[in-house]
């Protein structure tokens, strides 16, 4: 009966960590614009990211899994958001392995992560995990 109690416990334990663990995967943040730092602006030009328009900067990795799924949602949500009212986003695909001081600048704690930039290269949404193309429309469409 001990034994049967102890896994009990051990399956509820797992349960309750899993759920705290995975709560916030695939969901976008907002975060509350501010000024990008100089050093952070020169480490985003250098990868690739422009200023004047909203950026999709999202980190990869060739072992990751889920990146792939992100790069299909990012792909298709921004080839749609070409045709709305305002400026094209751009998307920017950073491999970690490759820029690992950007992903610790941009305090990257998983793969895959997706940023929003606005024009001026402030973050304005946060995606760990694989983000839905609705929430990712509907970030880009508050960084414009």
């Amino acid at each position: 009966m001990t034994g049967i109690t102890v896994i009990v416990v051990v399956v509820a334990l797992a349960v309750v960590v899993g759920f705290v663990v995975t709560r916030r995967e695939g969901k976008v943040r907002s975060i509350r614009p501010a000024e990008a730092a100089n050093d952070r602006v020169e480490q985003l030009l250098a990868a690739g990211v422009q200023r004047g328009v909203p950026t999709v900067l999202h980190f990869s990795a060739s072992w990751c899994g889920p990146c792939a799924a992100v790069r299909r949602v990012v792909a298709s949500v921004v080839s749609d958001s070409a045709s709305v009212d305002g400026p094209a986003p751009v998307e920017v695909e950073v491999d970690m392995d490759e820029n690992p001081a950007l992903a610790r600048e941009m305090g990257v704690m998983s793969l895959p992560t997706t940023f929003v930039l606005d024009a001026h290269l402030v973050e304005r949404s946060r995606v760990s995990g694989v983000p839905s193309a609705r929430d990712l429309v509907a970030a880009i469409e508050s960084a414009r």
